[in-house]
Protein backbone atom coordinates (compact mmCIF):
# COMPACT_ATOMS: atom_id res chain seq x y z
CA UNK A 1 0.00 0.00 0.00
CA UNK A 2 1.33 3.01 -0.86
CA UNK A 3 -0.58 5.39 1.65
CA UNK A 4 1.13 6.37 4.91
CA UNK A 5 -0.01 5.05 7.95
CA UNK A 6 -0.46 5.93 11.76
CA UNK A 7 3.58 4.34 11.92
CA UNK A 8 4.53 7.01 9.83
CA UNK A 9 4.00 9.91 11.42
CA UNK A 10 4.29 11.92 15.02
CA UNK A 11 1.19 11.21 17.40
CA UNK A 12 2.50 12.32 20.70
CA UNK A 13 0.30 14.71 22.53
CA UNK A 14 -2.00 15.14 18.91
CA UNK A 15 -5.88 15.17 19.32
CA UNK A 16 -6.38 12.71 16.42
CA UNK A 17 -9.50 12.32 14.84
CA UNK A 18 -10.50 8.60 13.54
CA UNK A 19 -12.89 7.48 10.98
CA UNK A 20 -13.61 4.08 12.75
CA UNK A 21 -16.98 1.69 11.06
CA UNK A 22 -18.56 0.93 14.31
CA UNK A 23 -21.48 0.07 12.09
CA UNK A 24 -22.84 -2.90 14.31
CA UNK A 25 -25.81 -4.84 14.70
CA UNK A 26 -28.34 -3.39 17.66
CA UNK A 27 -31.27 -5.57 19.12
CA UNK A 28 -34.87 -4.25 19.85
CA UNK A 29 -33.26 -2.92 23.44
CA UNK A 30 -30.26 -1.23 21.39
CA UNK A 31 -27.58 -3.95 23.08
CA UNK A 32 -24.76 -4.92 20.24
CA UNK A 33 -25.56 -8.21 18.90
CA UNK A 34 -21.69 -8.68 16.95
CA UNK A 35 -18.85 -6.78 17.70
CA UNK A 36 -16.66 -7.73 15.11
CA UNK A 37 -16.02 -3.92 13.63
CA UNK A 38 -15.23 -2.72 17.05
CA UNK A 39 -12.98 -5.31 17.66
CA UNK A 40 -11.72 -5.01 14.37
CA UNK A 41 -10.51 -1.41 15.10
CA UNK A 42 -8.83 -2.01 18.69
CA UNK A 43 -5.33 -2.21 17.57
CA UNK A 44 -5.35 0.90 15.62
CA UNK A 45 -7.04 2.76 18.76
CA UNK A 46 -4.96 0.44 21.27
CA UNK A 47 -1.69 2.12 18.73
CA UNK A 48 -2.20 6.04 18.92
CA UNK A 49 -3.24 5.46 23.14
CA UNK A 50 0.74 4.07 23.50
CA UNK A 51 1.91 6.88 21.01
CA UNK A 52 0.29 9.65 23.57
CA UNK A 53 -2.34 10.59 21.16
CA UNK A 54 -5.45 12.26 22.23
CA UNK A 55 -8.12 10.14 20.24
CA UNK A 56 -10.90 11.11 18.63
CA UNK A 57 -13.25 8.58 16.94
CA UNK A 58 -16.19 9.21 14.60
CA UNK A 59 -18.56 6.61 12.80
CA UNK A 60 -21.88 6.01 11.60
CA UNK A 61 -24.03 3.69 12.45
CA UNK A 62 -27.62 2.85 11.00
CA UNK A 63 -29.68 5.03 8.01
CA UNK A 64 -30.85 8.12 9.83
CA UNK A 65 -31.60 9.97 7.27
CA UNK A 66 -29.41 13.03 8.33
CA UNK A 67 -31.68 13.05 11.62
CA UNK A 68 -30.98 12.55 15.23
CA UNK A 69 -32.68 9.32 16.25
CA UNK A 70 -31.63 7.41 19.64
CA UNK A 71 -32.36 4.29 18.03
CA UNK A 72 -28.72 4.64 16.54
CA UNK A 73 -26.75 6.46 19.01
CA UNK A 74 -23.18 5.14 19.18
CA UNK A 75 -23.49 5.09 23.04
CA UNK A 76 -23.80 1.57 23.68
CA UNK A 77 -20.59 1.36 21.30
CA UNK A 78 -18.95 4.12 24.02
CA UNK A 79 -19.86 1.25 26.31
CA UNK A 80 -18.57 -1.52 24.63
CA UNK A 81 -15.21 0.10 24.02
CA UNK A 82 -15.05 1.24 27.65
CA UNK A 83 -15.14 -2.23 28.35
CA UNK A 84 -12.74 -3.75 25.88
CA UNK A 85 -10.10 -1.20 26.41
CA UNK A 86 -10.37 -1.15 30.14
CA UNK A 87 -10.69 3.01 30.28
CA UNK A 88 -13.21 5.22 30.27
CA UNK A 89 -13.96 6.35 26.68
CA UNK A 90 -15.66 9.88 26.82
CA UNK A 91 -18.88 9.92 24.84
CA UNK A 92 -20.49 13.25 23.20
CA UNK A 93 -23.75 13.89 22.69
CA UNK A 94 -23.28 15.84 19.27
CA UNK A 95 -20.92 15.67 16.09
CA UNK A 96 -18.97 19.31 16.05
CA UNK A 97 -21.09 21.01 18.44
CA UNK A 98 -20.49 22.26 22.20
CA UNK A 99 -20.53 18.73 24.03
CA UNK A 100 -17.70 17.53 21.17
CA UNK A 101 -15.91 20.65 21.45
CA UNK A 102 -15.66 20.30 24.89
CA UNK A 103 -14.87 16.54 25.41
CA UNK A 104 -12.35 16.62 23.09
CA UNK A 105 -10.72 19.90 24.55
CA UNK A 106 -10.44 18.01 27.98
CA UNK A 107 -8.89 15.15 26.25
CA UNK A 108 -5.09 13.77 27.89
CA UNK A 109 -2.70 12.23 25.98
CA UNK A 110 -3.47 8.34 25.51
CA UNK A 111 -7.62 9.28 26.42
CA UNK A 112 -10.13 8.59 24.12
CA UNK A 113 -13.49 10.18 23.15
CA UNK A 114 -16.46 9.09 20.46
CA UNK A 115 -18.91 11.37 18.73
CA UNK A 116 -22.23 10.75 18.15
CA UNK A 117 -23.24 9.39 15.02
CA UNK A 118 -22.13 11.39 12.04
CA UNK A 119 -25.03 10.51 10.19
CA UNK A 120 -27.32 12.65 12.76
CA UNK A 121 -26.12 15.18 10.44
CA UNK A 122 -27.62 15.94 6.90
CA UNK A 123 -24.30 17.08 5.96
CA UNK A 124 -22.33 14.10 6.26
CA UNK A 125 -23.30 11.74 3.36
CA UNK A 126 -23.17 14.77 0.97
CA UNK A 127 -19.81 15.34 1.32
CA UNK A 128 -20.96 19.17 2.67
CA UNK A 129 -17.27 21.39 2.62
CA UNK A 130 -18.31 22.86 6.34
CA UNK A 131 -18.98 19.65 8.17
CA UNK A 132 -15.53 18.37 7.10
CA UNK A 133 -14.26 21.49 8.74
CA UNK A 134 -16.09 21.33 11.47
CA UNK A 135 -14.81 17.91 11.85
CA UNK A 136 -10.78 18.68 11.22
CA UNK A 137 -10.92 21.48 13.60
CA UNK A 138 -11.73 19.34 16.38
CA UNK A 139 -8.12 17.88 15.97
CA UNK A 140 -4.55 19.07 15.56
CA UNK A 141 -4.52 18.14 11.81
CA UNK A 142 -3.86 14.86 12.17
CA UNK A 143 -6.68 12.39 10.16
CA UNK A 144 -6.72 8.73 10.11
CA UNK A 145 -8.90 6.51 8.34
CA UNK A 146 -9.36 3.36 9.97
CA UNK A 147 -13.16 2.49 8.11
CA UNK A 148 -12.85 0.16 5.24
CA UNK A 149 -16.29 -0.62 5.30
CA UNK A 150 -17.03 2.65 4.68
CA UNK A 151 -13.90 3.70 2.01
CA UNK A 152 -15.67 3.60 -0.79
CA UNK A 153 -18.28 6.46 0.19
CA UNK A 154 -17.04 9.86 -0.65
CA UNK A 155 -18.48 11.57 2.47
CA UNK A 156 -17.91 14.20 4.96
CA UNK A 157 -16.16 12.29 7.62
CA UNK A 158 -14.31 9.66 4.57
CA UNK A 159 -13.12 12.16 1.85
CA UNK A 160 -14.12 16.09 2.27
CA UNK A 161 -11.89 15.94 6.16
CA UNK A 162 -8.95 15.13 4.17
CA UNK A 163 -8.79 18.46 2.78
CA UNK A 164 -8.62 20.21 6.21
CA UNK A 165 -5.45 18.72 8.30
CA UNK A 166 -2.07 18.20 7.51
CA UNK A 167 -1.56 14.65 7.85
CA UNK A 168 -4.28 12.16 6.45
CA UNK A 169 -3.04 8.68 6.70
CA UNK A 170 -4.52 4.95 7.19
CA UNK A 171 -5.26 2.93 9.96
CA UNK A 172 -4.39 -0.56 10.68
CA UNK A 173 -7.21 -2.25 10.14
CA UNK A 174 -7.34 -0.51 6.66
CA UNK A 175 -4.00 -1.02 6.00
CA UNK A 176 -4.47 -4.52 6.67
CA UNK A 177 -7.91 -4.63 4.35
CA UNK A 178 -6.13 -3.28 1.60
CA UNK A 179 -2.86 -5.29 1.37
CA UNK A 180 -4.66 -8.54 1.94
CA UNK A 181 -7.85 -7.89 -0.75
CA UNK A 182 -5.04 -5.96 -3.02
CA UNK A 183 -2.48 -8.82 -2.60
CA UNK A 184 -5.04 -11.62 -3.56
CA UNK A 185 -5.78 -9.76 -6.69
CA UNK A 186 -2.57 -8.06 -7.62
CA UNK A 187 -0.43 -11.67 -6.58
CA UNK A 188 -2.04 -14.63 -6.00
CA UNK A 189 -0.82 -18.11 -5.68
CA UNK A 190 -2.19 -20.59 -7.87
CA UNK A 191 -4.80 -22.74 -8.60
CA UNK A 192 -7.01 -19.67 -7.12
CA UNK A 193 -10.74 -20.02 -6.69
CA UNK A 194 -13.03 -17.75 -6.36
CA UNK A 195 -16.57 -18.78 -4.74
CA UNK A 196 -19.31 -15.92 -4.90
CA UNK A 197 -23.00 -16.01 -4.09
CA UNK A 198 -25.29 -13.83 -2.75
CA UNK A 199 -29.01 -12.83 -4.66
CA UNK A 200 -28.17 -10.83 -7.30
CA UNK A 201 -25.98 -11.37 -10.46
CA UNK A 202 -26.02 -7.58 -10.56
CA UNK A 203 -24.11 -7.13 -7.37
CA UNK A 204 -20.97 -9.07 -9.09
CA UNK A 205 -21.15 -8.33 -12.19
CA UNK A 206 -18.27 -6.23 -11.89
CA UNK A 207 -15.97 -8.53 -9.56
CA UNK A 208 -16.54 -11.57 -11.97
CA UNK A 209 -14.94 -9.59 -15.01
CA UNK A 210 -12.45 -8.00 -12.80
CA UNK A 211 -11.69 -11.79 -11.79
CA UNK A 212 -11.63 -13.58 -14.78
CA UNK A 213 -8.30 -12.88 -16.13
CA UNK A 214 -6.65 -13.36 -12.17
CA UNK A 215 -8.77 -16.89 -11.05
CA UNK A 216 -8.40 -20.37 -12.21
CA UNK A 217 -12.22 -21.13 -11.55
CA UNK A 218 -15.05 -19.62 -10.49
CA UNK A 219 -17.71 -21.54 -8.25
CA UNK A 220 -21.00 -20.00 -8.31
CA UNK A 221 -24.46 -20.51 -5.96
CA UNK A 222 -27.13 -18.12 -4.26
CA UNK A 223 -29.64 -16.83 -5.95
CA UNK A 224 -27.65 -15.31 -8.50
CA UNK A 225 -26.56 -19.09 -9.71
CA UNK A 226 -30.31 -18.93 -11.32
CA UNK A 227 -29.44 -16.53 -14.08
CA UNK A 228 -26.32 -18.42 -15.31
CA UNK A 229 -28.76 -21.72 -15.36
CA UNK A 230 -31.43 -19.80 -17.06
CA UNK A 231 -28.87 -18.23 -19.22
CA UNK A 232 -27.69 -21.95 -20.18
CA UNK A 233 -30.98 -22.96 -21.16
CA UNK A 234 -32.22 -24.83 -17.50
CA UNK A 235 -35.82 -23.89 -16.38
CA UNK A 236 -35.11 -22.66 -12.97
CA UNK A 237 -38.96 -22.80 -11.81
CA UNK A 238 -40.06 -19.63 -9.74
CA UNK A 239 -36.52 -19.09 -8.50
CA UNK A 240 -35.14 -15.85 -8.48
CA UNK A 241 -33.67 -14.52 -11.35
CA UNK A 242 -32.39 -10.97 -13.59
CA UNK A 243 -33.46 -11.36 -16.76
CA UNK A 244 -32.55 -8.32 -17.68
CA UNK A 245 -28.63 -9.95 -16.77
CA UNK A 246 -28.92 -12.60 -18.69
CA UNK A 247 -27.24 -11.53 -21.85
CA UNK A 248 -24.32 -10.12 -19.13
CA UNK A 249 -24.39 -13.77 -18.11
CA UNK A 250 -24.04 -15.51 -21.40
CA UNK A 251 -21.10 -13.29 -22.19
CA UNK A 252 -19.22 -13.64 -18.60
CA UNK A 253 -19.23 -17.41 -19.64
CA UNK A 254 -18.06 -16.81 -23.17
CA UNK A 255 -15.24 -15.09 -21.91
CA UNK A 256 -14.32 -17.00 -19.25
CA UNK A 257 -14.31 -20.41 -21.78
CA UNK A 258 -11.84 -17.75 -23.85
CA UNK A 259 -9.67 -17.16 -21.31
CA UNK A 260 -9.61 -21.17 -20.15
CA UNK A 261 -11.45 -19.80 -16.61
CA UNK A 262 -13.74 -22.89 -15.46
CA UNK A 263 -17.20 -21.14 -13.91
CA UNK A 264 -18.65 -24.14 -11.97
CA UNK A 265 -22.43 -23.65 -11.63
CA UNK A 266 -25.01 -25.91 -9.20
CA UNK A 267 -25.89 -29.51 -10.55
CA UNK A 268 -28.53 -29.66 -7.77
CA UNK A 269 -30.08 -27.31 -5.75
CA UNK A 270 -32.87 -27.71 -2.64
CA UNK A 271 -36.20 -26.11 -3.48
CA UNK A 272 -39.15 -25.08 -2.02
CA UNK A 273 -42.63 -24.50 -2.77
CA UNK A 274 -42.77 -20.70 -0.80
CA UNK A 275 -40.17 -18.30 0.27
CA UNK A 276 -40.02 -20.27 3.70
CA UNK A 277 -38.43 -22.56 6.26
CA UNK A 278 -41.43 -24.48 6.59
CA UNK A 279 -42.57 -25.37 3.17
CA UNK A 280 -42.28 -28.75 1.39
CA UNK A 281 -38.70 -28.90 0.07
CA UNK A 282 -36.63 -31.48 -1.61
CA UNK A 283 -33.48 -31.76 -3.72
CA UNK A 284 -33.29 -31.56 -7.69
CA UNK A 285 -30.89 -31.98 -10.33
CA UNK A 286 -30.73 -28.66 -12.00
CA UNK A 287 -32.67 -29.58 -14.60
CA UNK A 288 -35.56 -31.11 -12.91
CA UNK A 289 -37.07 -28.10 -11.03
CA UNK A 290 -40.48 -28.48 -11.18
CA UNK A 291 -42.96 -26.35 -12.00
CA UNK A 292 -43.86 -23.93 -8.70
CA UNK A 293 -40.21 -24.60 -6.93
CA UNK A 294 -37.64 -22.41 -5.98
CA UNK A 295 -33.97 -22.86 -5.25
CA UNK A 296 -32.58 -21.37 -1.99
CA UNK A 297 -29.66 -23.79 -1.38
CA UNK A 298 -27.40 -25.48 -3.57
CA UNK A 299 -27.63 -29.42 -3.33
CA UNK A 300 -25.62 -32.04 -1.58
CA UNK A 301 -23.96 -32.85 -5.64
CA UNK A 302 -23.09 -29.14 -5.84
CA UNK A 303 -21.09 -29.05 -2.38
CA UNK A 304 -19.34 -32.01 -3.01
CA UNK A 305 -18.11 -30.82 -6.43
CA UNK A 306 -17.15 -27.28 -5.03
CA UNK A 307 -15.35 -29.65 -1.84
CA UNK A 308 -13.20 -31.05 -4.90
CA UNK A 309 -12.20 -28.00 -6.60
CA UNK A 310 -11.20 -26.67 -3.42
CA UNK A 311 -8.64 -29.24 -2.03
CA UNK A 312 -5.95 -28.11 -4.02
CA UNK A 313 -6.75 -24.58 -4.10
CA UNK A 314 -3.58 -22.01 -2.55
CA UNK A 315 -5.96 -18.66 -2.52
CA UNK A 316 -9.48 -18.25 -2.25
CA UNK A 317 -11.73 -15.96 -2.09
CA UNK A 318 -15.17 -16.10 -0.81
CA UNK A 319 -17.88 -13.58 -0.96
CA UNK A 320 -21.81 -14.10 -0.79
CA UNK A 321 -23.38 -17.12 0.92
CA UNK A 322 -24.38 -20.49 -1.25
CA UNK A 323 -28.28 -20.75 0.06
CA UNK A 324 -30.72 -18.18 1.75
CA UNK A 325 -29.36 -17.53 5.18
CA UNK A 326 -32.17 -16.18 6.77
CA UNK A 327 -33.62 -20.13 7.17
CA UNK A 328 -32.02 -22.64 9.07
CA UNK A 329 -32.74 -25.15 6.19
CA UNK A 330 -31.10 -23.30 3.50
CA UNK A 331 -27.63 -22.61 5.24
CA UNK A 332 -26.24 -26.18 4.52
CA UNK A 333 -24.09 -25.26 1.49
CA UNK A 334 -23.07 -21.99 2.72
CA UNK A 335 -21.78 -23.71 6.19
CA UNK A 336 -19.99 -26.88 4.40
CA UNK A 337 -18.38 -24.71 2.15
CA UNK A 338 -17.01 -22.61 4.71
CA UNK A 339 -15.68 -25.95 6.35
CA UNK A 340 -14.22 -26.91 2.81
CA UNK A 341 -12.30 -23.63 3.14
CA UNK A 342 -11.37 -23.61 6.53
CA UNK A 343 -9.81 -27.45 6.15
CA UNK A 344 -7.53 -26.06 3.10
CA UNK A 345 -3.63 -24.69 3.02
CA UNK A 346 -5.16 -21.90 0.78
CA UNK A 347 -4.24 -18.31 1.71
CA UNK A 348 -8.27 -17.24 2.22
CA UNK A 349 -9.96 -14.34 2.04
CA UNK A 350 -14.13 -13.60 3.02
CA UNK A 351 -16.10 -10.69 2.87
CA UNK A 352 -20.06 -10.84 3.07
CA UNK A 353 -22.20 -10.34 5.96
CA UNK A 354 -23.82 -14.06 5.43
CA UNK A 355 -20.44 -15.88 4.59
CA UNK A 356 -18.53 -13.97 7.60
CA UNK A 357 -21.74 -14.91 10.08
CA UNK A 358 -21.37 -18.50 8.88
CA UNK A 359 -17.73 -18.98 9.73
CA UNK A 360 -18.30 -17.54 12.66
CA UNK A 361 -21.67 -19.46 13.61
CA UNK A 362 -19.36 -22.68 13.05
CA UNK A 363 -16.22 -21.36 15.29
CA UNK A 364 -13.89 -21.17 12.08
CA UNK A 365 -12.75 -17.94 12.13
CA UNK A 366 -9.20 -18.32 13.12
CA UNK A 367 -8.82 -20.94 9.78
CA UNK A 368 -9.49 -17.77 7.46
CA UNK A 369 -6.70 -16.21 6.64
CA UNK A 370 -8.44 -12.74 6.72
CA UNK A 371 -12.46 -11.78 6.91
CA UNK A 372 -12.82 -8.60 5.72
CA UNK A 373 -14.89 -6.06 7.66
CA UNK A 374 -16.19 -4.14 4.52
CA UNK A 375 -19.11 -5.49 2.14
CA UNK A 376 -20.12 -2.82 -0.78
CA UNK A 377 -16.08 -1.53 -0.48
CA UNK A 378 -14.73 -5.13 -0.57
CA UNK A 379 -16.89 -5.41 -4.16
CA UNK A 380 -15.65 -2.19 -5.26
CA UNK A 381 -12.03 -2.70 -4.50
CA UNK A 382 -12.35 -6.46 -6.14
CA UNK A 383 -14.03 -4.62 -9.42
CA UNK A 384 -10.87 -2.88 -9.49
CA UNK A 385 -12.73 0.75 -8.51
CA UNK A 386 -10.71 3.84 -6.59
CA UNK A 387 -11.66 3.90 -3.21
CA UNK A 388 -12.32 7.54 -2.03
CA UNK A 389 -11.55 7.15 1.35
CA UNK A 390 -8.93 6.03 0.44
CA UNK A 391 -7.48 8.06 -2.52
CA UNK A 392 -7.93 11.14 -0.40
CA UNK A 393 -4.89 9.37 1.65
CA UNK A 394 -1.90 10.94 2.37
CA UNK A 395 1.26 9.08 -0.79
CA UNK A 396 4.11 7.78 0.90
CA UNK A 397 7.04 9.28 0.09
CA UNK A 398 9.50 6.89 -1.47
CA UNK A 399 12.56 7.13 0.49
CA UNK A 400 15.96 7.97 -1.27
CA UNK A 401 17.20 3.67 -1.37
CA UNK A 402 13.57 3.45 -2.99
CA UNK A 403 14.13 6.06 -5.58
CA UNK A 404 17.80 4.76 -6.49
CA UNK A 405 16.80 0.91 -6.80
CA UNK A 406 14.20 2.11 -9.42
CA UNK A 407 16.38 4.53 -10.98
CA UNK A 408 18.99 1.48 -11.51
CA UNK A 409 16.71 -1.38 -12.53
CA UNK A 410 15.46 1.10 -15.24
CA UNK A 411 18.91 1.67 -16.03
CA UNK A 412 19.18 -1.98 -15.87
CA UNK A 413 16.51 -2.49 -18.39
CA UNK A 414 17.78 0.22 -20.95
CA UNK A 415 21.15 -1.91 -20.91
CA UNK A 416 19.51 -4.99 -21.75
CA UNK A 417 17.53 -3.70 -24.47
CA UNK A 418 20.45 -2.17 -25.83
CA UNK A 419 22.61 -5.30 -25.62
CA UNK A 420 20.16 -6.87 -27.20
Amino acid sequence: MNKKTIRDIDLKGKKVLVRCDFNVPLDENGKITDNTRITAALPTIQYLREQGAKVILCSHLGRPKGQVNEKYSLKPVADELTELLDTDVKFASDITGSSAQSTTESLKDGEVALLENVRFDPREEKNDDSLSAELASLSDGVYVNDAFGSAHRAHSSTEGVTHHVDESVAGLLMEKEIELLGGVLESPEKPFVAILGGAKVSDKIGVIENLIDKVDEILIGGGMAFTFLKAKGYNIGNSICEDDKIEEAKKIMKKAEQEGVKIKLPQDVHVTTDFSNDTPDKMVNVDSIPEGYQGLDVGPKTVMEFQNELKDAKTVLWNGPLGVCEFSKYTIGTERIAEAIANTDSVSVVGGGDSVAAIKKLGLADKFTHISTGGGASLELLEGKNLPGLVALTDKEHTQKEVSDKKNEIENKDKDVHLR
